[in-house]
Protein backbone atom coordinates (compact mmCIF):
# COMPACT_ATOMS: atom_id res chain seq x y z
CA UNK A 1 0.00 0.00 0.00
CA UNK A 2 2.60 2.33 0.43
CA UNK A 3 4.34 1.89 -2.65
CA UNK A 4 1.22 2.59 -4.57
CA UNK A 5 0.51 5.70 -2.63
CA UNK A 6 4.34 6.78 -2.92
CA UNK A 7 3.29 5.94 -7.04
CA UNK A 8 0.48 8.20 -7.05
CA UNK A 9 2.01 10.88 -5.37
CA UNK A 10 4.49 10.80 -8.16
CA UNK A 11 1.92 11.00 -10.89
CA UNK A 12 -0.68 12.90 -9.43
CA UNK A 13 -0.31 16.01 -11.71
CA UNK A 14 1.09 14.60 -14.67
CA UNK A 15 -1.08 15.14 -17.42
CA UNK A 16 -3.50 12.36 -18.40
CA UNK A 17 -2.63 10.21 -21.19
CA UNK A 18 -3.87 6.71 -22.28
CA UNK A 19 -1.05 4.79 -20.61
CA UNK A 20 -1.08 6.65 -17.16
CA UNK A 21 -4.73 6.04 -17.23
CA UNK A 22 -4.63 2.25 -17.69
CA UNK A 23 -1.32 2.00 -15.41
CA UNK A 24 -3.34 3.71 -13.08
CA UNK A 25 -6.62 1.37 -13.40
CA UNK A 26 -4.46 -1.74 -12.73
CA UNK A 27 -3.29 0.05 -9.27
CA UNK A 28 -6.86 0.38 -8.42
CA UNK A 29 -7.25 -3.13 -9.31
CA UNK A 30 -4.49 -4.26 -7.61
CA UNK A 31 -5.76 -2.43 -4.48
CA UNK A 32 -9.16 -4.37 -4.41
CA UNK A 33 -7.99 -7.86 -5.11
CA UNK A 34 -5.09 -8.41 -4.34
CA UNK A 35 -4.12 -6.32 -1.40
CA UNK A 36 -7.77 -6.28 -0.57
CA UNK A 37 -7.69 -10.01 -0.11
CA UNK A 38 -4.92 -9.99 2.29
CA UNK A 39 -5.96 -7.47 4.69
CA UNK A 40 -9.24 -9.51 4.91
CA UNK A 41 -7.60 -12.31 5.70
CA UNK A 42 -5.40 -10.72 8.32
CA UNK A 43 -8.71 -9.84 10.01
CA UNK A 44 -7.37 -6.06 9.83
CA UNK A 45 -10.51 -4.15 9.27
CA UNK A 46 -8.68 -0.38 9.91
CA UNK A 47 -6.22 -1.82 6.96
CA UNK A 48 -9.29 -2.48 4.92
CA UNK A 49 -10.95 1.24 5.70
CA UNK A 50 -7.73 2.78 4.73
CA UNK A 51 -8.01 0.40 1.49
CA UNK A 52 -11.38 1.62 0.99
CA UNK A 53 -10.29 5.29 1.39
CA UNK A 54 -7.25 5.36 -0.60
CA UNK A 55 -9.57 3.69 -3.44
CA UNK A 56 -12.31 6.51 -3.09
CA UNK A 57 -9.30 9.01 -3.66
CA UNK A 58 -7.84 7.42 -6.58
CA UNK A 59 -11.44 7.08 -7.93
CA UNK A 60 -12.38 10.24 -8.07
CA UNK A 61 -8.37 11.65 -9.23
CA UNK A 62 -9.80 9.72 -12.22
CA UNK A 63 -13.06 11.68 -12.35
CA UNK A 64 -11.20 14.91 -12.07
CA UNK A 65 -8.46 14.04 -14.69
CA UNK A 66 -10.82 12.98 -17.26
CA UNK A 67 -13.26 16.17 -16.41
CA UNK A 68 -10.11 18.50 -16.97
CA UNK A 69 -9.53 19.63 -13.67
CA UNK A 70 -6.50 19.68 -11.42
CA UNK A 71 -5.94 17.22 -8.12
CA UNK A 72 -5.70 19.28 -5.51
CA UNK A 73 -4.17 17.09 -2.42
CA UNK A 74 -2.23 14.00 -1.95
CA UNK A 75 -2.09 10.66 -0.30
CA UNK A 76 -0.55 10.67 3.15
CA UNK A 77 -1.26 7.88 5.48
CA UNK A 78 -3.63 6.40 3.04
CA UNK A 79 -5.97 9.61 3.25
CA UNK A 80 -6.51 12.47 1.14
CA UNK A 81 -4.05 15.91 2.43
CA UNK A 82 -4.34 19.07 1.01
CA UNK A 83 -1.86 21.43 2.15
CA UNK A 84 -4.21 24.57 1.88
CA UNK A 85 -2.83 26.64 4.96
CA UNK A 86 -0.02 28.96 5.41
CA UNK A 87 3.62 27.79 4.51
CA UNK A 88 6.16 29.34 6.71
CA UNK A 89 9.76 29.09 5.83
CA UNK A 90 12.78 28.21 8.44
CA UNK A 91 15.84 28.29 7.69
CA UNK A 92 18.17 27.15 10.24
CA UNK A 93 21.42 28.96 11.52
CA UNK A 94 23.77 27.68 14.13
CA UNK A 95 24.84 29.78 17.27
CA UNK A 96 28.09 30.18 18.16
CA UNK A 97 27.66 27.32 20.65
CA UNK A 98 28.21 24.11 19.13
CA UNK A 99 25.66 21.95 16.55
CA UNK A 100 23.08 20.83 19.47
CA UNK A 101 21.95 24.75 19.81
CA UNK A 102 20.29 25.75 16.77
CA UNK A 103 17.64 28.48 16.50
CA UNK A 104 15.16 28.98 13.32
CA UNK A 105 14.89 32.78 12.46
CA UNK A 106 11.28 33.41 10.69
Amino acid sequence: MELIQHLFNKYRNAPLTNELLAYHNNLIYRLQSDIMQAAQQEGNPDLVDQLNSMTDVMRSWTNLKLTGHPFQGKLRRFKLVTDDGPKFKRRVHKIHHGNSHRASRH
